[in-house]
């Protein structure tokens, strides 16, 4: 996750004569300057949990302060697994939580092993519980012959280590400028994703400790997840990865955060291990494998549930321009020789061939990134492939998901209804309005008007008459079928059409205009579209 970048920021570029959004380039790319960092750092208390033997313990700990991530430290986790949950504003429990291991992730042989910070919502109140496996047995140990003893039982049972502690979290709040594009932003080919830099997500350099290591170049990229809770708002995300960074370098005593970007389920990259994302900075992401690959870590448990849409999208692209800077073909093999150690099966010296982005689980002691995660690397693998493919209307359509544009597409047949493929992205339109032009027309939604659909010639005078812009304000409705005319209503009036004339009339205040027609003509908004039925 090491890179620097501006605050991402929205531009409309005439490419091919289509809308597209367009995040700025790379920050931390030479000549950029640096922006103005996260205010506050977050408030890391480590609680010690006493008296956790074998078998499942539950403790639940409060503290004033509120805080959102949990993770667990000691200085021998073998054998130890645990589960946390918060308690709601309502006072009931949420969901458990897996905390899983840092298998894999980190120095080899560290001095204090962790978990996962597990993001859990804000609160005050948590319960861990830990499930340790249960103390050797007493072994009897032979000593010399002594009077009246043929031996000397000698217990050497191994106490359970009693240095498990609860390291509490408070995340800091991110500045309202700070996020990426939005879920709905569609980027065009041969350009990153945004990215969200160190800077940006408040990076302590100070913490950061040794040099930065260069390999001679990537060769394949890695993907992991960081588990734990998925409710997370675009907000938190700039918090979290703040706070995981703290973690692995403040409590864990790393140099620096391990992966070398993080992706939110919200499409929001961040800049993760310092050095620069387009150089070969070598990472402690995947133990036995991190020379000359780049780790990805999306923010989530995808054990059961995948990643979003947008997640895994951006995530491939993500990969798709990295591998693409070492001329690294991602639907491509790689052999790579591991480096040994307990966080891989694969002793040191073995010549390992791996498809050039693999994941964790495929050379490390680990489950990570989740079976669901694990089952989306084809869609991945291909999205990389594809990454200067020109976008289509089927990933256009997924960058609308979620939204009451979309909604109201889907409802009316998607592809197969009178408006056709999406030509662009969602896009800003006057004041809080915004709308999606189509093969056949558009939709435009307002917070006051809902989202309705104009097409055919009555599109074509409402945008004659200057859009939303224009007297007539937003659709309020679709068409209404009458025997002889269509009507559609807009907030100050209505458009009709005359299917004895084929003219469409103004009717405002109950005054008529008639719309002069230019046939074979489509409206073009003002901002940057491709005429209706003419693909780029």
């Amino acid at each position: 996750m090491p890179c620097r970048r501006q605050l991402p920021s929205l531009l409309f570029s005439a490419v091919a004569a289509t809308a597209v959004m367009m995040p700025l380039a790379m920050f931390g790319l030479p000549g950029e300057p640096d922006q103005a960092p996260l205010a506050t750092t977050p408030l890391i208390v480590e609680r010690p949990l006493d008296g956790v033997g074998g078998g499942e313990t539950v403790r639940e700990l409060h503290q004033d302060t509120p805080f959102a991530m949990v993770a667990l430290t000691a200085d021998d986790l073998t054998g130890t697994s645990a589960r946390v949950r918060a308690k709601k504003a309502d006072g009931s429990w949420g969901p458990w939580y897996e905390a899983e291991s840092l298998e894999g992730v980190g120095p080899d042989g560290g001095l204090v092993r962790g978990t996962e910070p597990v993001f859990v919502g804000h609160t005050t109140d948590v319960q861990i519980a830990v499930n340790r496996a249960a103390p050797a047995r007493p072994a009897v140990v032979p000593s010399p012959r002594g009077p009246g003893l043929g031996y000397v039982p000698v217990n050497v049972e191994r106490p359970l280590s009693q240095d498990l502690k609860a390291v509490l979290i408070s995340p800091p709040q991110a500045p309202v400028d700070i996020s990426s594009l939005p879920p709905e932003a569609a980027t065009p080919p041969g350009v990153p994703p945004a990215v969200i830099g160190r800077t940006q997500w408040g990076a302590n350099e100070s913490e950061v400790c040794g040099n930065t290591v260069y390999d001679s170049g990537v060769r394949a990229g890695i993907v992991h997840h960081t588990a734990g809770s998925n409710d997370y708002t675009p907000e938190d995300s700039a918090g979290i990865v703040r706070s995981i960074f703290e973690y692995h370098t403040r409590t864990l005593g790393w140099c620096d955060i391990a992966y070398n970007a993080m992706v939110d389920k919200y499409g929001q990259v961040f800049e993760g291990r310092a050095g620069g994302m387009d150089r070969p900075v070598e990472g402690a992401h995947t133990g036995g494998f991190n020379t000359d690959t780049w780790g990805v870590a999306m923010l989530g448990n995808f054990d059961l549930v995948p990643p979003t849409p947008i997640q895994l999208r951006t995530t491939g692209r993500l990969l798709g321009w990295r591998l693409g800077l070492d001329h690294v073909d991602p639907l491509g093999s790689v052999v790579l020789t591991s480096a040994g150690g307990s966080f891989t099966k694969f002793p040191r010296g073995t010549a390992v061939t791996l498809p050039t982005i693999f994941t964790h689980r495929d050379v490390g002691n680990t489950d990570c990134p989740g079976n669901a995660a694990y089952a989306a690397m084809p869609l991945l693998r291909d999205t990389a492939a594809h990454f200067n493919t020109p976008i289509g209307p089927r990933d256009l359509a997924d960058t609308l998901r979620g939204g009451a544009i979309f909604g109201k597409w889907a409802a009316m047949g998607g592809e197969a209804s009178p408006l056709g493929a999406p030509l662009t992205p969602e896009t800003p339109g006057d004041g809080a309005s915004r709308y999606v032009t189509f093969d056949h027309g558009a939709l435009y939604w307002s917070p006051d008007s809902g989202a309705e659909p104009v097409t055919g010639s009555i599109y074509e005078a409402w945008g004659k008459l200057g859009f939303e812009r224009g007297a007539l304000g937003l659709p309020t409705s679709g068409e209404i079928q009458e025997p002889q005319w269509i009507v559609q209503n807009f907030q100050h009036g209505t458009l009709n059409f005359d299917r004895e004339h084929g003219t469409v009339t103004r009717v405002i205040d109950g005054v008529a205009l008639e719309i002069p027609l230019d046939q074979g003509e489509a409206p073009v908004q003002l901002e940057r579209f491709t005429p209706i039925g003419k693909k780029a």
